[in-house]
């Protein structure tokens, strides 16, 4: 049958099947308290393990902002019993690796070597020896990222953009730190903040591969059996600004401007989840460049290049951030602007077309599915799942949630989740701040302050 792939997945939608991934997570407690979540596929050539920790960033110090980061980035430098140099030797042969981060560790390997990969997290995660040197060469590494950051307009912008949001919440703080943070930072702090936070009662393990649910419970509760449990980390109060109209820039002398344009997004628990994935599939992240954002301000107009907005990737357990981002040119910056808040306000008032919504549809049907052949993206989202709370049969329905969604159902949703009259507005590039405010004033119909 030579069906053109769209054709294909329309024909499905007619016969009330849809394109779903199968994915069963087994799910264990460990002795130790971290919780295990197994997905065996026969016959898998790779094994991805990812141990996610709860906390993260939101743990660091203030005045040591960036602490987790580097302790994250330091685990796989050695251990107690194993040098960064005899950790690469065990892994390479098969094809392996693994990085820490912030909020935990994770890793590949061939297939058949999956307890090697489980032997060596384990052991980074409960026995990592911070060696002095290698904390001085990451530390220094980080340091010379921030710098650059410091005078590159699009991460400042970034960090902006966050602050005006999440105001003085973690989340508004930037992952790695700043500059002068991390130059506080001294070895003491890493080993104090990894005895402190990094305990099993705060972690989730997902394993993806040719692996025998049960074998690998026992398997982890042998190598984890010395992690001493501790306190579970409490959910804590959630406060944030709230919604308002709100601006800031950065100056640098570039060529270009970098604009963001945004507000308190939505949790991953969001009624309107399905139909807000469609609708920024529509509006700002849809296949190649046919999104209305792109179409309008990249095709038509020739503002940019980079030009993108959406609502549903960031959301979590907390809320995320409806993002609308164009690298532009400073004579534009007005004109692109005014092109996201007409997007915004039309695809909340009027209903989309119907080519627009089957675009949109065919485009999640035919791609949601073969994204999760990758063992890294099915243990991220067994991970996801678990945080969450997300039924078992989430990831099976969610396509024909997808296929369900009408364009009443995107206009609702974008009425419901976006606030083009309340948005956070940031600029950076040869704009100042004055400037930047007058415009704002002008784009929010207000009088710019004198």
């Amino acid at each position: 049958m030579n069906t053109h792939p769209q054709e294909f997945v329309s024909e499905l939608k007619t016969a009330g099947r849809t394109p779903a991934p199968k994915l069963k997570a087994i799910r264990f407690e460990l002795k130790c308290g971290a919780i295990l979540l197994v997905d065996q596929r026969p016959g898998a050539s790779v094994t991805a393990i990812k141990l996610h920790l709860k906390g993260g960033h939101s743990l660091d110090p203030v005045g040591l902002e960036g602490l987790a980061s580097l302790t994250g980035s330091l685990l796989d430098q050695g251990t107690k019993h194993r040098t960064e140099e005899d950790i690469a030797e065990l892994l390479e042969p098969k094809g392996g690796g693994l990085r820490g981060e912030a909020n935990g560790v994770s890793g590949s390997i061939a297939g058949d070597a999956w307890k090697k990969l489980a032997e060596l997290i384990s052991e980074v995660v409960c026995e990592p020896s911070f060696p002095k040197d290698k904390f001085a060469r990451q530390k220094g590494r980080l340091l010379d990222r921030l710098l650059i950051e410091r005078d590159e307009p699009r991460a400042q912008a970034g960090r902006l953009f966050r602050k005006l949001i999440y105001g003085e919440h973690w989340m508004g703080r930037p992952t790695h730190g700043s500059f002068e943070t991390v130059q506080k930072i001294e070895r003491k702090h890493v080993v104090a903040f990894h005895a402190k936070n990094w305990c099993p009662t705060r972690a989730v393990i997902a394993v993806c591969g040719d692996v025998d649910p049960e074998t690998a419970c026992r398997f982890f509760d042998r190598k984890l059996q010395n992690w001493k449990p501790k306190k579970k980390l409490a959910r804590p109060d959630v406060v944030f600004p709230e919604r308002g109209q709100r601006c800031d820039a950065f100056f640098a002398n570039r060529q270009q401007v970098h604009v963001y344009l945004g507000h308190l997004g939505i949790t991953r628990d969001n009624p309107h989840y399905a139909a807000l994935v469609v609708m920024d599939h529509i509006l700002g992240t849809g296949p190649g460049f046919s999104n209305r954002i792109s179409q309008k301000l990249r095709d038509e107009q020739g503002l940019a290049y980079t030009v993108h907005a959406d609502v549903h990737s960031t959301a979590g357990v907390f809320p995320g951030m409806f993002t609308a981002y164009i690298g532009t040119s400073p004579e534009h910056i007005e004109r692109a602007t005014k092109g996201f808040l007409r997007e915004m306000k039309r695809i909340r008032t009027e209903l989309v077309d119907t080519s627009e919504l089957e675009l949109a549809q065919n485009y999640l049907l035919g791609s949601y599915a073969l994204g999760f052949e990758r063992a890294a993206r099915r243990a991220n989202f067994m991970i996801s799942a678990e945080r969450f709370g997300l039924p078992p049969d989430y990831l099976q329905s969610l396509p024909d949630r997808f296929a369900a969604v009408t364009a009443e159902n995107v206009r609702a949703a974008a009425k419901a989740c976006l606030h083009p009259e309340q948005p956070c507005f940031v600029v950076a590039g040869p704009v100042k701040k004055r400037e930047v405010e007058a415009l704002f004033s002008k784009l929010m119909g207000r009088r710019a302050a004198k």
